[in-house]
């Protein structure tokens, strides 16, 4: 195995590529035999892994130091290309969807990369391409901004991520007063993200224009590759989550203001169950990582073999400090079949709990390397999803070892957090679709927009006095609605299928781990509803799903 510090993935040349990609355009479009095709289709994707690994290096060394002018040089340059690399993609999809072998085609590689690329080919057209480049520009200077913000607070300088952990301190004036810092920084700064937001919805509705679509909403759904679903699906989720889960949340919320001894949970109390304070996980990072080894170790199923491989590869940057972007995710280098997992520890108990998200994701990357395809090597987001907050849920037995006699308390936190994401988490979805659905809308009215939403979903949240969030600035605070349009209600959806992996192992454990493994092999073969069924779980989208999971967590919570 390569060690990560020993990955070398150099500038491709866009000149070369794009010779290699016509000479590989050619062979398809003249050739008549399907092994002959197949053929040219395997160059072409061996050169989409090499290509890939290359953007994924410079993304990565990117957000590892936003500050490292070298590193910011190559993501601009790698922005650049991008357009050119998309446009030199499609021209192959094209010719492969409408190739005179197509049938025979999909006989040998499934169907589900041709969904796949009929939903991609008209969300690209070269009339965008420099758009695109602004895009990521745009994308850049708000990954920029927020990573270099200072919060000075309890005689220590913060970053988004470290001032988090004041979230679950069990000093309530703490709590408040971190709060205050924080969002104190969101109303210095909000006119600019005002301003970066607003060039951004207009950038994104002109480029779907461009493409002959009424709006981005559209374009976005295509561009998320939701075949087997759309935005009617999505409302009506949206619609059981306000009918389901709305009011229970009011429930927990109440019953967390008891169990705290406080009159009502406001906003800086909601992450907060036990009035002594959470449990909390070790907070020495190596003392971590080896009772994360002991965790995969019990847990089995490949889990300790791939997670001893990561550790030893350096297949992991978890620690947050100065210039390192906020957030957690997941990478993959395709040349090699190893991924890579981005985090950012800050004390708390959700160390825990993102570690073994992404964890998730990399072993579902680990799991599907030998998948022959690039297209299958991942799921669409929302199926991505299910891997990583599945082993959230997959894990309640080893978190003993990570919180001692408290582990009651946190699978309890956990459970309850689960629930209570997911009104926020179809409230940012909402938003998004309004903004695009009216992109001429003032500043001031997106964030009318954001208040209306919250209170249909959240009516208990509370933020008192606290600067900038209370007028409907929360949204500032969530790097997707900026970076990632649309991607956020793919959480949700994941989360109602995760829940359904917690039920399942309650009851038979070994099948659930053993379903899980499977379809964390499968990859992306098959779309969202399909992989859905095949792992023995029920849609989201199907009446009664949510509300039977929601049952459940309500017994288990003693909230009946």
């Amino acid at each position: 195995m390569i060690h990560f510090k020993e990955l070398n993935a150099p500038r491709p040349n866009i000149n070369d590529i794009a010779d290699e990609s016509s000479a590989i355009l050619d062979k398809i479009q003249s050739s008549k035999q399907l092994d002959d095709v197949l053929n040219s289709m395997k160059q072409w994707d061996q050169q989409r892994r090499e290509v890939g690994t290359y953007l994924a290096l410079v993304y990565l060394r990117f957000t590892q130091n936003t500050a490292d002018e070298q590193a910011k040089s190559e993501k601009d340059q790698s922005d650049k290309m991008r357009p050119k690399l998309t446009e030199l993609d499609n021209r192959i999809k094209k010719a492969l969807v409408q190739h005179a072998c197509r049938n025979e085609l999909e006989q040998q590689v499934g169907s589900q990369m041709f969904s796949l690329w009929e939903s991609e080919i008209p969300t690209f057209d070269p009339a965008i391409a420099d758009d695109l480049i602004e895009e990521s520009g745009l994308e850049s200077q708000y990954t920029t901004l927020t990573a270099s913000a200072e919060f000075e607070f309890n005689n220590e300088t913060h970053n988004h991520s470290t001032i988090g952990k004041y979230r679950e301190y069990a000093d309530r004036d703490v709590r408040y007063g971190a709060e205050q810092v924080k969002w104190q920084w969101f109303k210095e700064n909000g006119e600019e993200l005002d301003d970066i937001y607003h060039t951004m919805v207009n950038l994104r509705h002109g480029m779907a224009q461009k493409l002959g679509f009424s709006n981005y909403v559209e374009l976005g759904y295509l561009k998320m590759c939701r075949v087997d679903y759309n935005q009617a699906d999505v409302a009506r989720y949206r619609q059981m989550v306000q009918r389901h889960v709305t009011p229970l949340g009011n429930i927990i919320r109440r019953q967390q203001a008891e169990q705290l001894g406080i009159e009502k949970t406001m906003y800086w109390d909601e992450a907060v169950y036990y009035h002594e304070g959470n449990p909390l996980p070790p907070q020495e990072y190596d003392a971590m990582i080896k009772l994360a080894q002991d965790m995969f170790e019990q847990q089995g199923y490949g889990l300790d073999k791939f997670f001893k491989l990561m550790t030893d590869g350096g297949y992991m940057d978890l620690q947050s400090r100065k210039g390192k972007a906020g957030g957690g995710y997941c990478m993959s280098f395709d040349t090699i079949g190893m991924p890579f997992i981005f985090a950012n520890f800050k004390g708390t108990r959700a160390d825990v709990e993102v570690f073994t998200h992404e964890m998730g994701h990399a072993f579902q990357g680990y799991m599907s390397r030998n998948q022959p395809w690039t297209d299958y090597l991942w799921p669409t987001y929302e199926s991505c999803e299910i891997h990583s907050m599945g082993l959230e849920f997959l894990t309640y037995p080893q978190m003993d070892l990570f919180f001692g006699e408290r582990a009651d308390q946190f699978r309890r936190i956990h459970l309850s957090s689960s629930l209570m994401f997911l009104p926020y988490g179809v409230s940012v979805d909402e938003f998004q679709h309004r903004v695009y659905e009216k992109p001429d809308a003032t500043r001031h009215e997106r964030h009318a927009m954001w208040k209306e939403i919250e209170q249909t979903y959240m009516p208990f949240v509370d933020y008192g006095d606290l600067p900038h969030a209370p007028k409907g600035g929360r949204w500032h605070d969530k790097q997707h609605i900026f970076r990632s349009p649309f991607y956020y209600i793919d959480y949700t959806l994941a989360q109602t299928c995760a829940l359904q992996f917690w039920i399942r192992a309650e009851q038979n454990r070994s099948q659930a781990m053993e379903d899980y493994v499977a379809l964390c092999k499968r990859g992306g073969e098959a779309p969202f509803q399909q992989l859905v069924k095949d792992a023995h779980l029920i849609s989201p989208f199907e009446e009664g799903c949510l509300e039977s999971v929601v049952k459940q967590s309500r017994a288990t919570l003693g909230l009946e």
